[in-house]
């Protein structure tokens, strides 16, 4: 077992392309954009998330210290995959493009079954309705990704300095990923996709 390294970036990036993400790159927890008021965005629920979800608020956490783990991490491996739709209004393309950016996500949770935090892009899609309105815990806790936008991830501005675009295209639908890192606690196994 060795110790995960920013200097990894390279083999970082090609695991998450080999776990189906379209691009990737590793950036310091620093280059993070973190902005509280997401919360205050989540709870005017206009994605129809808020409160339907055990990732998303007000289930997932405070947003202080949401942002707090976040920044105790050192480092990230930021993901994206983009779905083609026939139009913009495509909502079969975008809930497949959904399910695969959610599949990616698993094998990367796979991939890196001992990094600091996964995080998802909005409400979780690994059961057909979530448990929370009906007061039951979480099905699989050990699977479900919390949403970066929820834990004050400022996904815009973050994607500006980097590599990846946050719109890729006429009649596509993006979706962002993260997997957080701490140097001195982080032993991967053989970085190949499961």
């Amino acid at each position: 077992m060795t110790t995960v390294r920013f200097q990894d970036a390279e083999r970082l990036e090609r695991a998450a392309l080999e776990c189906g993400a379209f691009k990737a790159c590793v950036l310091p927890v620093s280059a993070i954009v973190l902005n509280a008021e997401f919360r205050g965005i989540c709870e005017t629920n206009q994605c129809g998330a808020f409160g339907r979800y055990w990732v998303c608020p007000p289930a997932c956490g405070d947003i202080e210290t949401l942002m707090a783990r976040v920044c105790a991490c050192d480092f990230a491996l930021f993901y994206q995959t983009v779905g083609a739709l026939e139009d913009s209004f495509d909502v079969e393309g975008m809930q497949r493009a959904k399910l695969e950016y959610s599949r990616v996500g698993q094998r990367l949770l796979r991939a890196f079954p001992d990094a600091a935090w996964h995080l998802g892009a909005g409400g979780c899609s690994l059961c057909e309705r979530c448990t929370l309105p009906d007061g039951q815990p979480c099905r699989h806790p050990d699977k479900a990704l919390i949403s970066m936008e929820a834990c004050g991830v400022d996904v815009y501005n973050t994607t500006r300095n980097t590599p990846l675009k946050y719109i890729n295209g006429q009649n596509t639908v993006t979706y962002f990923g993260m997997v957080l890192f701490r140097e001195d606690a982080y032993a991967e196994t053989d970085g190949t996709p499961r």
